[in-house]
């Protein structure tokens, strides 16, 4: 299990970042009613949730679940409708987990210099590279997907193949990508109108009740213009051949259930009604939502929202010719109502004292008057009651409505899913050269090989990005990576878990060839910094994270570390380095490790799974010269800290003791190194055998091919070159 200890400040610290802490009595906290909730509000079929399998394993979760619906009813005033909510329950079950540390270390969400460099910063994180969506939903969506990658293969292929027919169908993408603008951006939105019905209370204010009349309103409105988009995004599906596109289209497009929604909408909201933004507008549309001459109080209402919106406008032209303003403008805004814009050119002198409350914004003056103030208020009014009136016509419609509410949770759902995979991952591998993003292949037991990998973000600001290659495998689990400052030891190792995830939430990704063995958690440990917060210096954050890590590590986990044990004494850093390998090398866990200390290459030597690598650079003229190639085995960079430390400005004369104390170092360990790389040779032998046996095991080629690869090995070993 767990450590309590870990789990509970790692939950505190999200909780104090990202939520709103409300306190609630221990007895709301009941697993057994939420268990009850759940299975009357859950839209799909109790049995799909499989409670009664993992009961036990979810009380937790029922129990926050109780307290949580609990205080929303209390709270915001609402029942919720039952068979409305979408229950998923999403934990280290069917996605990776990703730990906080980690998202800010890998510039998930937020590049971790935008506070330094603000808007203008050229990185960006991976989720705002990916953002093009165009819903709110499926922003969401992407997020979520990001923070929590899927883990079931079936399920990541399947996003892959439609991934693969709208690469290879350019009329399905740009058919898709044209409908999706045909739903409007809040559409999930509607759902929470739909699933939520109001308790009926007897003090309830009049601007309240206008407000919420408005809502119910927009949501009718809402609802009619995306189901008037079905038909559209049903002739754009019905040719698609990929199992997620055809599903989409059976369940959304052949479901009868949303053309009787769509008629019985029509039966009451008039047809030429859409769903619009600009303000004004959005208020007329819905004045006029509900046909002429079903409520007769609501057609005197109009009649008033006219007369009063005319005689604003008739106003409006008088001033233009009483003051000789002809460029006078008449802007609207839900807070103020209407208003008069005047180009500051235009005023000679002072503005008439009968313009009021006049407020200079950029070029222009904003003011009012007393005349268009008192007719605002009553446009205000009639709008209120046009809606109050309106409301009451939808009752029946509501009531309707939320009996098929699940149907709207699935369309919700498939939505935000589209947006997300045609809008963010076709339209970004679409504006991308040829070729240069690839469909990743999955293993279960596998190696991780990505061949000419590239890191996602980067790769867009330098034209000229260095591809590297990752090999590891059962027989390799662990990769030392070795190499001076700024040779690119860092990138390498957030480019590796980028593509990782890239891969898992079901997009291509920038290398040559993958196959990646599905990983269930991802950790880092990158960066020195302390923590004055919580009184931790950089040492103790580096252990802290470390410990986590050791605590919480799986068989199937990726971890990456870089420049463990460089906070402390030299002595005391190598040894707790040293011994963090040694233990992550005991577990099928994948592990890169990065580092500066040379020292650390002779586990190689000892543990014939354990491959070092080094960054290629060159000197010239006393200057380094950086390659950015990975490269097989150690390469001592002469005095590499003592050159980058003549560039920074150290004095000459601490330069050349520094350089004399370090060749007496360096020529004591060479000898030790001899020894043992002789000792360890017969042994690293076998163990390349057994890795390139494995290989061969998961790979696909045929019989002949399988026999002669193992006849190479085998000459390769007698003659002792492997």
């Amino acid at each position: 299990m767990e450590d309590d200890g870990e789990k509970s400040s790692f939950v505190i610290g999200i909780i104090e970042n990202r939520a709103k802490e409300v306190i609630m009595a221990r007895g709301c906290f009941d697993d057994t009613k939420g268990a009850v909730l759940v299975k009357n509000l859950a839209a799909k079929e109790p049995s799909a949730l499989g409670l009664d399998s993992y009961y036990k394993q979810y009380y937790l979760c029922l129990a926050a679940a109780a307290a949580t619906i609990k205080w929303t009813e209390a709270e915001k005033g609402v029942i919720i409708t039952n068979h409305s909510l979408l229950v998923t329950f999403n934990g280290s079950f069917d996605h990776m987990s990703i730990d906080a540390t980690s998202v800010q270390n890998l510039e998930l969400i937020e590049s971790l210099h935008s506070n330094v460099w603000g808007t203008s910063n050229k990185k960006k994180s991976l989720f705002h590279m990916l953002k093009t969506t165009r819903t709110t939903g499926g922003t969401r969506l992407l997020r979520a997907n990001l923070l929590q990658p899927l883990k079931d293969i079936e399920t990541i292929n399947a996003r892959l193949d439609c991934l693969d027919e709208l690469m290879s169908n350019e009329q399905l993408f740009f058919g898709l990508s044209q409908v999706l603008r045909k739903f409007p951006k809040e559409t999930d939105r509607v759902l929470c109108h739909f699933c939520f019905k109001p308790k009926v209370t007897s003090k309830v204010l009049a601007g309240d009740t206008a407000k919420k009349s408005q809502i119910i309103i927009s949501s009718i409105i809402l609802l009619k213009t995306a189901l008037d988009a079905l038909p559209l995004l049903s002739k754009v599906l019905k040719d698609a051949k990929s199992f997620l596109l055809g599903n989409i289209y059976k369940s959304i497009c052949e479901n009868e259930k949303y053309a009787r929604i769509r008629e019985r909408i029509g039966e009451v909201i008039d047809e030429d009604v859409t769903h619009a933004r600009v303000p004004f507008i959005a208020r007329t549309q819905q004045c006029f939502a509900v046909k002429a001459g079903i409520d007769g109080l609501l057609d005197v209402a109009r009649r008033t929202f006219c007369d009063t919106s005319e005689a604003i406008h008739k106003l409006t032209n008088k001033y233009r010719e009483d003051f000789k303003l002809p460029n006078l403008k008449l802007p609207f805004n839900n807070r103020q109502g209407f208003y008069f814009s005047i180009p500051q050119k235009d005023v000679q002198g002072m503005l008439p004292s009968k313009f009021i409350q006049v407020v200079k914004h950029g070029n222009n003056i904003h003011c009012s008057t007393l005349e268009l103030a008192s007719l605002n208020v009553r446009n205000k009014s009639a709008a209120a009651e046009c809606c109050v009136r309106t409301e009451l016509c939808l009752e029946a419609l509501n009531d309707s409505i939320r009996e098929d509410v699940s149907v709207l949770t699935l369309l919700s759902e498939v939505l935000c899913l589209l947006d997300m995979i045609v809008n963010s991952f076709a339209h970004m591998i679409s504006t991308k050269p040829v070729d240069r993003y690839i469909r990743p292949g999955f293993t279960d037991s596998g190696p991780l090989a990505i061949d000419a990998g590239r890191h996602p973000i980067l790769e867009s600001i330098h034209n000229d990005f260095v591809p590297n290659n990752i090999f590891l495998s059962e027989a390799s689990n662990m990769l030392i990576v070795m190499g001076p400052n700024m040779s690119g030891k860092s990138t390498y190792l957030q480019q590796v878990c980028l593509i990782v995830i890239l891969a898992q939430i079901g997009c291509y990704i920038p290398a040559r060839f993958s196959t990646i063995r599905v990983v269930d958690r991802i950790f880092t440990r990158m960066g020195a910094v302390d923590n004055l917060e919580s009184n931790s210096s950089t040492f103790m954050t580096e252990m802290k994270e470390t410990a986590f890590i050791l605590q919480n590590v799986s068989q199937r986990s990726l971890i990456v570390m870089d420049e463990l044990g460089r906070a402390t004494s030299s002595s005391d850093g190598f040894a707790i380095a040293w011994s963090c390998c040694e233990h992550l090398l005991s577990l099928k866990a994948y592990t890169i490790f990065a580092t500066h200390m040379e020292n650390l290459a002779d586990l190689s030597t000892l543990y014939p799974n354990v491959k070092v690598l080094h960054f290629h650079v060159d000197i010239r003229n006393n200057r380094l010269d950086f390659k950015f190639q990975l490269k097989d085995g150690t390469r001592h960079i002469p005095h590499y800290g003592l050159l980058l430390a003549g560039v920074a400005g150290l004095p000459s004369p601490v330069i050349e003791t520094a350089s004399a104390i370090t060749s007496r170092i360096i020529e004591q360990e060479a000898k030790k190194m001899e020894v043992n790389e002789l000792q360890s040779y017969p042994i690293q032998m076998v163990y390349r055998v057994a890795q390139r046996l494995i290989c061969l095991k998961y790979s696909n080629h045929d019989e002949d091919s399988v026999r002669e690869a193992l006849q190479t090995l085998k000459e390769s070993y007698l003659n002792g070159r492997l």
